[in-house]
This record gives C-alpha cells, sequence and structure tokens, in this order.
C-alpha cells in the first residue's frame, strides 16, 4: 500500500491530509470484511500485535484486539494491572522487553504525554498511540473522521462542533489536525475553566478554520456535525465548574438546542457517555446519533492502521 510511509503512527498533527486519507480509504475496505459472515482474511497471518494498555479502556483495546485478529494477527493483551509497571519497572524496561519478544506492532495507551513517541524512538516494532495522557488520540480522530464522510458524503467545508472537556482531551486534540487538514471548519465550545491555550492556532494553517466559544449556542447554530466530549473525572485536579448539574445546564446537549444545529446534523460522542451531563438520553438514542456508528468504524480503521504498520499482503486485504 503506497501512500503512508510512516513505521508508527504517534498523532495527527504529523501526517498530510493525502496520508489521512490512505487510511480513511483503507477503513472503508475493511469496513465489508467486519459484515462477512466469518469475519477474517489472512493479510497479516504471522505478524504480532502487543496492545500494552496502561490505562483503562474498553472501546479501544477491544477494537485493536478484534481488528488485530480479523487480521489473522497473534494479539496478546496486557494491561495495567497485569504488567510489570505494578512492580515498579519502568515503562522504557517493559517495552524493551516486550521488543526482545519481536513483536511487529505494539499498541500502547498511557497516562503519560509523549508516551508513544518515546517507545517509537527506541523500539523495532512499530508504535501506534492509542492515547497519551491529554495529548493526542489518532485512531479516534481516524475513526470520526470516517464516520462523518460516511454520514455527510464529504469533510471539506463542513461546520463541526467539538464541546466538553477540551482541556484535558486527547480526542479533541487529533479531532481538530484531522478535520482542518481535510477542510472542515472546527467550533470549539467550552466553559473556559476547560479550554486550552492556542486553541485557534491549532489546524491546518488555513485562518479562520478554529474558532472558540465559551457558550454552546452560538457554537451550534447552522452546524453539520456535533461532537460531546466526555468530563474527564480523573484528569480533572480541581474545581473547574461549579457541579455537573450546572455544566449540563449550560453546556449539555438536549434536543432544544441541537435544534440549532441543521435539521440533518449528526451527534457524536468518543464514549463512554455520561448520561445527562454532557448530552441527554433522548440525543444519544435518537436520530441523529451515530455514536455505535462510530464504535463500528473503530475496528475498520484500527484493521487498515495495523495493516499500513506491519506490512500485510496487499492483495488479501478486502478480497
Amino acid at each position: 500500500m503506497s501512500g503512508f510511509p510512516h513505521r508508527h503512527l504517534l498523532g495527527m498533527e504529523s501526517l498530510t491530509a493525502a496520508e489521512i486519507t490512505t487510511i480513511l480509504d483503507l477503513g472503508e475496505r475493511f469496513l465489508e470484511i467486519n459484515e462477512r459472515p466469518i469475519k477474517k482474511v489472512p493479510t497479516l497471518r504471522g505478524k504480532t500485535v502487543i496492545n500494552l494498555f496502561l490505562e483503562p479502556s474498553t472501546r479501544t483495546r477491544t477494537s485493536f484486539e478484534i481488528a488485530a485478529k480479523r487480521l489473522s494477527a497473534d494479539s496478546v493483551n496486557i494491561s495495567g494491572s497485569a504488567s510489570s509497571t505494578v512492580k515498579g519497572e519502568t515503562l522504557l524496561d517493559t517495552a524493551r522487553n516486550l521488543d526482545a519478544m519481536a513483536p511487529d506492532v505494539v499498541v500502547v495507551r498511557h497516562a503519560q504525554a509523549g508516551a508513544a513517541e518515546m517507545l517509537a524512538a527506541r523500539l523495532k516494532a512499530g508504535v501506534v498511540n492509542a492515547g497519551d495522557g491529554a495529548h493526542e488520540h489518532p485512531t479516534q480522530a481516524l475513526l470520526d473522521c470516517s464516520t462523518i464522510r460516511a454520514h455527510k458524503g464529504r469533510i471539506d467545508g463542513l461546520d463541526v462542533v467539538i464541546c466538553g472537556d477540551i482541556r484535558h482531551s486527547r480526542v479533541a486534540r487529533s479531532a481538530i489536525w484531522a478535520l482542518t487538514k481535510l477542510g472542515a471548519r472546527v467550533r470549539i465550545a467550552a466553559p473556559r475553566t476547560l479550554l486550552a491555550p492556542g486553541l485557534d492556532e491549532m489546524g491546518s494553517g488555513a485562518a479562520g478554520n478554529v474558532s472558540v466559544h465559551d457558550r454552546l449556542e452560538p457554537a451550534l447554530e447552522g452546524a453539520d456535525v456535533v461532537m460531546m466530549l466526555r468530563i474527564q473525572k480523573e484528569r480533572i485536579g480541581g474545581a473547574l465548574f461549579p457541579n455537573t448539574r450546572e455544566y449540563a445546564r449550560y453546556f449539555g446537549l438536549s434536543q432544544r438546542r441541537l435544534a440549532l444545529a441543521k435539521p440533518d446534523a449528526i451527534v457524536m460522542h468518543p464514549g463512554p457517555l455520561n448520561r445527562g451531563i454532557e448530552i441527554s438520553p433522548e440525543v444519544a438514542d435518537g436520530s441523529h446519533a451515530v455514536i455505535l456508528d462510530q464504535v463500528a468504524r473503530g475496528v475498520a480503521i484500527r484493521m487498515a492502521v495495523l495493516y499500513l504498520l506491519a506490512g500485510g499482503e496487499a492483495a488479501a486485504s478486502a478480497e
């Protein structure tokens, strides 16, 4: 597969629009495999993928495991509680020991920003960043772009709202880079205490492609896509807003607020949902929501990433 020259996938900031599109297009091909009665192809037979998740995860870890198995790779899963890091071993020593076993790809999630990049500089295996602190979460951005493209037919020229805990969100950072590189206009909405400096300077470099709002309603007006983010209680060190009831009152996505967006707007959420806080149950389960489609496309996108980094058989990928 040409068009993707990287050994690792560490973030969206360093990728070009063409490279992002390569992954999205390949993900579309792999999506068909997930609909077959026998959901497996021999594309990565003989390859080994290690999922090193030193932070809790359900969707990302499970989808990487399923993605590897559907490509016939051997998948090994290591959680924080089952790793030697609980005995005092450093992340680097753990990774070096794993690397000595000659895996082809190491998928890593870690609470420290920069952890994946540090490993990529030292390991022979390809490294996929499955979330590093509040830095980036590239495969989430890719599956979000895949979902938007499927429902809207394009990304270029769309108005996308990202609302929630921007300050602590690796999802938001990766999404901003990916969406603006593909031509979308991104509107950030959050309480001032949950914003981060420099947001309006992020993106592909085009003037005016990221705008920042401290109220949700102006951001929603005429939006094509509404992406709500989880309030990350585990990362919030202090009282950055009065309470969850107050947050829901001003920044929760209700049906009344959703009516400000375009009639055919789609609603997204990376999960897990805090129902009644960032999004109402009526919206989460309503006709505008594409949240479960995001999950389904996550498997196909992660299949595409593993394929590109592990060097699978081109002819066997989706035939």
